[in-house]
């Protein structure tokens, strides 16, 4: 990797890794976390069509991975020279291992979206052109599934490998830390394909794609909260660095993250709103919306707390 490429600058100084590399984190996971469950569904009920939920997921994947990108260049202390990225690489390096899949990952989500909107760009004339293209991968379409399938997850959990390597934080410092993003990533993506395909798309709120949905939020809530209890125990029984990074969950601005965001709005949001405020409010439009923004607003506090909070509590 070309030395003088750093993440140091950019949008923000101060800390190494600024907010622009959060809103990427926060984007890259609901891009991968959106792909994972449409694909994993797609392929437990060997599905053929394009569905609602499927044509959500393509798009967020797109979307959401290329505005992550556009963070990244843009914090770089050169973005004009970007490109060199994507020639240099160092194979011992997370940061240029990353790049390699990301390289291949972002056009499979173009190539997805692509198979989810073939209807709507043969009714626009001015896209025809893509037409040709459409058909001519159309052979390989399920193989493209499963590389993006892989690459997705892959994507989640190389968020949480690249910062997870600054030793000197000990929050940030743990192999907990990719598992944690998957987890997270995949909720949030859950609730922006729902929602997505719902808005736009006009997915009814209780067909079986959404009912399976809903019903793997509670196991992957669950996987979030033990992954936290683990860094926050491991930090409370470690050294001295740890024990002092453990503040973090206790003290300060970034506690106040963490409770009111990660918990109270991420964790706590959701369950309220499906259990404790009546059957009636709980299956209706509004409880449906809200309860996909918390999971989402939860997912970036999430991000926050852990590279802001981790470099602040620095060995």
């Amino acid at each position: 990797m070309d030395g003088s490429m750093e993440f140091t600058m950019g949008l923000s100084e101060g800390v190494a890794w600024p907010w622009p590399i959060a809103v990427y984190l926060f984007l890259a996971g609901i891009s991968g976390g959106s792909l994972v469950v449409a694909l994993a569904i797609r392929f437990f009920k060997g599905q053929t069509e394009t569905t609602p939920l499927y044509k959500a997921a393509s798009l967020i994947s797109f979307v959401t991975i290329a505005l992550g990108m556009l963070c990244l260049v843009l914090d770089l202390t050169n973005p004009l020279f970007f490109w060199r990225i994507l020639v240099f690489y160092n194979f011992t390096s997370v940061m240029s291992v990353g790049v390699i899949a990301l390289c291949v990952y972002i056009p499979l989500t173009a190539v997805l979206c692509l198979y989810a909107f073939e209807d709507e760009i043969k009714s626009i004339p001015a896209l025809s052109f893509l037409l040709p293209i459409i058909n001519m991968l159309k052979p390989v379409r399920k193989p493209c599934e499963v590389t993006a399938l892989i690459l997705a997850a892959s994507v989640c959990a190389y968020t949480g490998f690249l910062i997870s390597a600054l030793i000197r934080f000990p929050l940030i410092n743990t192999a907990v830390l990719p598992a944690l993003f998957i987890a997270s990533g995949v909720s949030a993506g859950a609730a922006a394909s729902k929602m997505l395909s719902v808005f736009l798309f006009k997915e009814d709120m209780h067909s079986s794609e959404l009912k399976i949905l809903h019903g793997a939020e509670w196991p992957i809530m669950i996987a979030e909260i033990l992954f936290i209890c683990m860094i926050a125990m491991s930090l409370a029984t470690g050294n001295a660095g740890a024990q002092s990074a453990f503040e973090a969950f206790t003290a300060g601005v970034w506690a106040n993250l963490f409770w009111i965001g990660v918990v109270g709005v991420g964790f706590l949001g959701p369950i309220l709103l499906n259990f404790a405020t009546g059957k009636t409010f709980s299956h209706s439009a509004k409880a449906f919306y809200l309860s996909g923004f918390c999971a989402i607003s939860g997912m970036m506090c999430l991000r926050l707390f852990i590279l802001y909070a981790g470099q602040t509590y620095a060995i």
